[in-house]
């Protein structure tokens, strides 16, 4: 890895604060009820006075960090990438891998920063780094746990701001989230829908609320992380016996989990997210899921414009995307940042980028 004075990508500052955001209204799933994003904000100044900027988004449920953690991981971060280049990117993300296996959002947050300063240094667009494949990405949009009809009134709000798909946050009470789903099926009856389980059902119980909605004339496009992410085996039980294709989520942080999935076949879709992996394990877990004929999909933790922004690049620069769950910037009460792409309905657009993401603070 290369320590020389004389690089202009050298990176000779890293600086980390606690970024807290307010939402809009609380958010509330299987797992949990947030009120407010409680990230991390990562900087990474080079030689030339390129900087970057990276989001760390913990929730524990999903990989037990919370921004305590994060906080200290990725000040713990600092002394293994100051004085190395930028360049060497995947180098040093193993690096961070060695010492902080389990930090995942804070890597990401590391990793994200390295390759702003970057790319911003290189005068490249981070998904022209990535490949290049796209320009645009379209959202789909969450519905949280809530009585049938404020989520019926959140769905046909966003499906006049142009939502196409929805995405339904289930996994309480098989009765009530068939309840829950049908009020918003009749609100938004031209959107497609996704159930999202967040690992709140037996295996059973996610059939017998496929069955439920099936009897309603109902057929979600997706059901994404029915059982607990351990149960490999229930994963694939719904799998074999459910109608619709079944995605893992919080099943898959690894390119080893991915591959788990694959030769068990335990999933139709996994769900990769730079904040359970970082961002080279989700370039290996997107290589592994196109190997073995899983289709992809691409989600966020609460995060800002700046953590969907490095996802959106992500998705556009590989491409072949089917399922994108980018919409968190639209739950936040006031975003600190600016830029990364510009929206029209659900669309984000990354051509107007110039280098880096494209992301400041307001």
């Amino acid at each position: 890895m290369s320590r020389s004075k004389s690089s202009p990508t050298r990176i000779t500052q890293v600086d980390v604060e606690p970024l807290n955001i307010a939402l809009i209204e609380p958010f509330a799933i299987a797992t949990g009820r947030v009120t407010s994003a409680r990230n991390v904000l990562v900087r990474v100044t080079l030689a030339d006075g390129a900087v970057g900027l990276g989001e760390a988004a913990p929730f524990p449920p999903s990989g037990g960090e919370t921004q305590e953690t994060a906080l200290a991981a990725a000040e713990g971060m600092r002394s293994l990438i100051e004085e190395h280049d930028a360049g060497a990117w995947r180098t040093l993300s193993a690096r961070l891998a060695a010492s902080f296996e389990h930090q995942e959002s804070a890597r990401a947050a590391v990793e994200m920063a390295v390759l702003d300063a970057l790319t911003r240094s290189y005068g490249i667009p981070l998904y022209q780094f990535f490949g290049g494949a796209e320009s645009t990405v379209e959202t789909d949009v969450s519905i949280p746990i809530e009585s049938p009809a404020h989520m019926a009134a959140l769905a046909a709000r966003y499906a006049e701001r142009g939502a196409r798909v929805l995405k339904i946050k289930v996994g309480t009470d098989v009765e009530d989230d068939a309840d829950r789903v049908l009020a918003v099926a009749e609100s938004a009856p031209d959107c497609d829908f996704i159930l999202d389980g967040n690992q709140g059902y037996t295996a059973r119980e996610a059939l017998d609320l496929l069955d439920a909605l099936d009897s309603e004339d109902m057929q979600p496009i997706l059901f994404e992380q029915p059982v607990h992410r351990h149960d490999f085996e229930g994963l694939r039980y719904v799998t074999e016996r459910a109608r619709v294709p079944v995605a893992a989520d919080e099943s898959v942080h690894t390119a080893a989990d991915a591959l788990r999935i694959a030769r068990m076949g335990a999933a139709n879709v996994v769900n990769i997210k730079l904040m359970k992996s970082g961002i080279v394990e989700a370039l290996d877990i997107a290589a592994v899921c196109r190997a073995a004929h899983i289709r992809l999909m691409v989600g966020a933790m609460m995060e800002s414009r700046l953590g969907v922004a490095a996802s959106a690049h992500l998705v556009a620069g590989l491409g072949g995307f089917e399922y994108i769950d980018l919409d968190t910037p639209m739950l936040l009460a006031d975003d600190p940042f600016t830029g990364g792409f510009e929206q029209e309905g659900m669309v984000y657009s990354l051509e107007r980028v110039k280098a880096g993401l494209g992301v400041t603070l307001k």
